[in-house]
This record gives structure tokens, sequence and C-alpha cells, in this order.
């Protein structure tokens, strides 16, 4: 059973989440997501399990998982800060049936109890079609996880049979009564012209869906596309 922990989220486009622990109670996050934290908070790094580690760095993510945990009487104060502009979204698992599925690089930080691991993996084309991996996490548990999504949060209801597709980049999270798959959209003119990627995620419901108006993949891009065109004019 997960720890019940209270929270906060601070700011406005640059958030970040501030968790409160009770005496032994403790909250996981992905190394390097921590911001601060109070005299009395105890750090544990460990990979959850040697499996699950090396699953987890495979695909690219951190091969450890770090537990704060407040060994002292009194509340004490952790913050764990989004690495880009964007916004935290606070998931109650209890709520959705004891999971969530959430996309690469999304999970900023979730109570002590929940379980984090790789959920879903696939190679989206390569070469010619310059494809990205496209990971999911599922978090497991009855208590509170938090996201990260990069710009605006768009919060979709999907009703029982209604369908929505994605591009892969913009989905954040999504409930796991929702029915998902990666499609390609066919044409050889669409994949060299399109603006679009040329892979979409599938989404079905019935379910609530969180998508994201700035994954960082695009910002990186557009960030590199601005770096070598200065370099060229100089």
């Amino acid at each position: 059973m997960a720890d019940v922990i209270d929270y906060r989220i601070i700011g406005d486009d640059l958030q970040m989440v501030e968790i409160g622990l009770d005496f032994e109670e403790g909250v996981r996050a992905e190394a390097g997501a921590m911001l601060y934290m109070e005299d009395g908070i105890e750090m544990q790094t460990a990979s959850g399990g040697l499996f699950k580690g090396f699953k987890r760095m495979l695909t690219g993510e951190s091969f450890f998982i770090t537990t704060f945990i407040n060994r002292v009487k009194g509340k004490r104060y952790v913050g764990f800060a989004a690495p880009y502009p964007g916004k935290v979204i606070p998931l109650d698992l209890g709520e959705s049936g004891g999971s969530y599925l959430c996309q690469k690089d999304a999970f900023l930080c979730a109570a002590q109890g929940i379980e984090i691991s790789v959920a879903f993996s696939r190679r989206l084309g390569a070469g010619l079609f310059g494809g990205e991996g496209f990971i999911l996490q599922r978090l497991e548990g009855d208590g509170l996880a938090f996201v990260h999504a990069g710009g605006t949060v768009v919060r979709k209801q999907l009703q029982a049979g209604e369908s929505l597709r994605v591009d892969t980049g913009c989905l954040v999270a999504f409930a796991p009564t929702v029915d998902y798959d990666i499609q390609f959209v066919g044409g050889f003119k669409n994949a060299l012209f399109g603006g679009e990627g040329v892979f979409l995620a599938r989404l079905t419901g019935p379910g609530t869906v969180y998508l994201q108006t700035l994954p960082f993949a695009r910002l990186a891009d557009r960030i590199i596309a601005a770096s070598r065109l200065l370099k060229k004019n100089d």
C-alpha cells in the first residue's frame, strides 16, 4: 500500500511539486529530479530489482530509482522540479484502477509503494524515416504519482469506443482502460514531406488521456535548427 502524501504544485510555466512527508513516509523519483530536501530526509538509491534496472537502462531510462524517506518526527518537505517548461500533473492511481501508463521521461515522482516499470517499447522506424523509440512506463499502486508535460496540458476524456490519433511525442499519460496501438501513416509522400510524424498512437476509450503541446524532442529540434542557422550566418 502506497504512503498517503501531501503535496502542492508551485509555479506556472516552470512548475515543481513539493511533497510533505510525515515520519517514515517516502516518495520515489528518477535520479536527478530532486530540487531540494529538508533536514531529516534520507536518500536511498536502488535499482528496484536488477532485472527492472537493466530493462529501464536499455530503454534509455535511469538504472536507479531514488527514495526519499522522512526519518524524524514532524513533517518534512522535498521538492522535485520539471526538467523543461511545462506542467506537473498529479495522478491518483487508486481512482484509475491501480495503474497509469506514461510516456518515457514523463515520470517525475510518486509515493513510496508505487511500482515503476517499463510497460511497452517499440522502435519507430530508422534511416529514411528517422523514427524515435516509443516507450511507455507503467505506474502501479494505490497512491499519488506525478508526471510532467511540456507546454500546455490537454486532457481528453474518451468515451467507450471513441478513438483519438496522437503524435507519439505529444502523448503524456493515459488510464489503463484506454487501449493503445502504434500506427504507421502510409504513403511515401506523407513520410517524406508531411509536417507531422509518420507514426501515430491510436488511443481508444473509455478513459482519460493527457497530451502535451510541447514535447521536449520538438523543442530540442527547434533549438538545434536555430543554432545551425546562426552558425551559418556568422
